[in-house]
């Protein structure tokens, strides 16, 4: 009996220890605030987008006659008396460089057919003078021997068509002298285009040919080599979306950034808006120009850029952090007596729009692990790595100023501050308010330290694992 009533007792043990383990699993611990405070200063209004790297003229040089590639230029700056090498990606040339040749035996001999019909034509020109004289000859006597009624009006007639003709046949051979010449000259033209070289000085950035291929020169010529002229001028073409153009126009500053070097910010301007907008998804964009200098060539061309276009500077101005206007809390961290009125606030809300301000987010938690409800700073526009611009993100920053909505500590609670929200930088924003002031503590983010739902207790019997989230759903029901 005393050992029936010790196991009982065990198993009561068990089953009290595994109620109170789940109850506790299924209880949220308080939460802990991060914070930061108003900060008074300068802030530079800004209008964010992506752009890509151009060389500020790139030049196609291509093949102007048919043939097989038989040989590449030499690059003498690469080469060494015992071991030449050839035009290739990244090869500085000047203007003239021979970049390419192409097999000229074909357009050698059309040169020398030219040649060929050119001496006869004028071998048949000479004939034709001879001619001519002896027709003019012939008529001169003819018209003696007609005043002497010596020869017959047929003899004299033919005296005067050949003379004629004999003058048309040297003006035939005249023409076709000329005609050769043409012909002549087309050929050399021809053969000097076997030998492909730079138009100007600048950098190869893509050679599209090999020693041995064939270039078909049809309606257009053919692609062999990509040079940038002078990649020390360099540009950027950033693609804008339509709602920031209106304060974008030439000469506003620029800083930008590229992957390579994330911790370096080059300068520029802009030079240029262009009219021909793209629609991409149902987002309209403009490309507007940045022109920048690259005089140690560190910027390459196609590199992926974040812009800033520094709009307007604002002086002696309240800022926040952006996570301070995007943070959302949970309805059980709002002071209790505040709460209907922020649920009565959410109901005259537009559909879609949030209660902590513009760009809020909402956080969400893993079950069993700490993590903040902060939401990310607002990052600069990603981009694409196609040749040329990629969409870009519309910017936060507006001419007129939103709502928004801080976060101060009241005790274990937090209760809201309306503010004006003015220019952002994409990391601060301004804000106004008769309640906000430099230095006054706001509410960031929250981290929540919460029993994971799948929590398991080998001890505990089956229906009480499920007690936890069942008396969520119903506190969840209640709020």
């Amino acid at each position: 009996m005393t050992k029936i009533l010790t196991i009982a007792a065990a198993l009561a043990l068990v089953a009290g220890g595994a109620f109170y383990y789940t109850l506790r699993a299924g209880a949220e611990s308080p939460g802990k605030f991060r914070t930061d405070k108003v900060k008074r200063g300068d802030l530079l209004h800004v209008i964010t987008a992506t752009g890509t790297v151009e060389p500020e003229e790139v030049i196609d040089v291509g093949a102007q006659v048919t043939g097989i590639i038989a040989s590449l230029g030499i690059d003498k700056a690469r080469s060494t008396p015992k071991e030449p090498k050839t035009i290739d990606y990244g090869s500085q040339v000047e203007a003239g460089t021979v970049l390419a040749q192409i097999d000229d035996r074909l357009y050698a001999a059309q040169v020398w057919q030219a040649k060929a019909t050119l001496d006869r034509a004028v071998a048949d020109l000479d004939q034709m003078k001879a001619k001519l004289v002896l027709a003019v000859a012939t008529l001169t006597r003819s018209k003696e021997l007609r005043k002497k009624a010596a020869i017959a009006e047929a003899d004299y007639d033919q005296a005067v068509a050949d003379e004629k003709t004999a003058r048309a046949n040297v003006g035939v051979d005249e023409a076709t002298i000329e005609l050769s010449k043409a012909a002549l000259k087309l050929a050399q033209v021809n053969l000097e285009y076997t030998t492909i070289t730079s138009p100007v000085r600048g950098t190869i950035i893509a050679r599209r040919v090999n020693v041995g291929q064939t270039v078909v020169s049809n309606l257009s010529a053919s692609s062999c080599f990509l040079i940038g002229k002078d990649l020390r001028r360099i540009q950027v073409w950033a693609s804008v979306n339509e709602a920031d153009m209106g304060r974008i126009q030439p000469g506003v500053p620029v800083s930008f950034t590229v992957d390579t070097f994330p911790n370096e910010v080059f300068r520029g301007k802009v030079i240029q808006v262009r009219l021909n907008a793209q629609m991409t998804q149902n987002v309209v964009t403009y490309t507007v120009v940045v022109e920048t200098d690259n005089s140690d060539l560190r910027l390459l061309p196609y590199l992926t850029t974040n812009l800033k276009f520094e709009i307007e500077q604002h002086h002696d101005v309240l800022k926040v952090p952006n996570a301070a206007l995007r943070w959302k809390p949970r309805l059980a961290r709002i002071a209790p007596s505040l709460r209907e009125d922020y649920q009565a606030m959410l109901a005259e809300q537009p559909e879609g729009e949030e209660a902590g301000g513009r760009g809020e987010s909402k956080a969400s938690q893993s079950p069993g692990e700490p993590k903040a409800t902060e939401a990310k700073p607002a990052a600069a526009a990603g981009g694409s790595n196609g040749k040329g611009p990629a969409p870009a993100q519309r910017s936060k920053s507006k001419s007129h100023e939103d709502r928004g909505r801080l976060w101060i500590r009241d005790g274990d609670y937090v209760k809201w501050v309306d503010v004006k929200v003015g220019a952002t930088d994409g990391v601060m924003t301004v804000v106004h308010g008769k309640d906000v002031s430099a230095g006054m503590e706001i509410v960031v983010g929250e981290v929540v330290e919460t029993a994971g739902e799948d929590t398991k207790n080998p001890f505990a019997p089956a229906f009480l694992k499920k007690a936890a989230p069942q008396k969520k759903d119903k506190e969840k029901e209640k709020s």
